[in-house]
């Protein structure tokens, strides 16, 4: 989903800015409420955690351009369900970030039309989550019908995202592009999901990572 430098530029460039901004008043807000039920340690771990999954998924991970972006896979909801979504909304954009300042310095320019990009999708799946997974059960519990809500909640709403600044930055010209990439991403949200499904498994057979402050409490207990 890394949007092509020059696809949104000069005064459109603000608009960026201000999503990002609201962005970042969001995820503080989440890695608030996640400190009111985890330590700050925990909270720093998964933050980590976070950010060199998404290191990998950007950088390492198989990817390619298709017409106004890039193809990832990036499992933003995998990294919400075992770690939580603030950690994760702050993995997220440090990850993005260090790939910019490391490794494609060229992404840079666009970093705030990226990072909004990645981080309203998660809030996305943050809130779906809080309205279709009952109170009661944890999320090592979930099925492949509720993953798949949620994977493709995230999913979509960075192909909508995606295809919002390309339409705001180039125009209608822009069109064919747009629904190239957005073809192309169906092939995440049918991989996604199974993603998601196999780390549940994993962490479900690794009880043993509960109490050690690596993973979000609800993974493992009720709400």
């Amino acid at each position: 989903m890394h949007i092509e430098p020059g696809v949104v530029d000069g005064a459109k460039m603000y608009l960026s800015y201000a999503t990002a901004a609201g962005s970042a008043g969001i995820a503080l807000k989440l890695a608030a409420d996640d400190l009111k039920s985890h330590s700050l340690p925990s909270f720093v771990a998964r933050a980590v955690l976070a950010t060199v999954g998404t290191f990998i998924c950007f950088e390492i991970l198989p990817h390619f351009a298709v017409g106004v972006s890039e193809v990832h896979l990036i499992l933003g909801t995998t990294l919400l369900l075992i770690l939580g979504a603030g950690p994760a909304a702050v993995g997220l954009a440090a990850g993005l970030l260090v790939q910019g300042l490391f490794f494609a310095p060229s992404d840079l320019p666009m970093f705030t039309v990226n990072v909004t990009t990645l981080l309203f999708p998660l809030f996305l799946v943050h809130a779906l989550a809080r309205r279709i997974i009952p109170a009661h059960q944890p999320y090592v519990d979930l099925g492949y019908a509720e993953v798949l809500k949620l994977s493709f909640a995230f999913q979509g709403g960075i192909v909508a995202w995606v295809a919002f600044w390309a339409l705001y930055g180039q125009g209608a010209s822009v069109l064919g592009d747009v629904a190239s990439f957005g073809a192309a991403y169906m092939l995440v949200v049918i991989v996604e999901p199974l993603a998601d499904l196999a780390a549940l498994a994993g962490a479900k057979a690794l009880r043993g990572l509960q109490g050690r402050g690596i993973v979000v409490n609800r993974l493992h207990n009720p709400a």
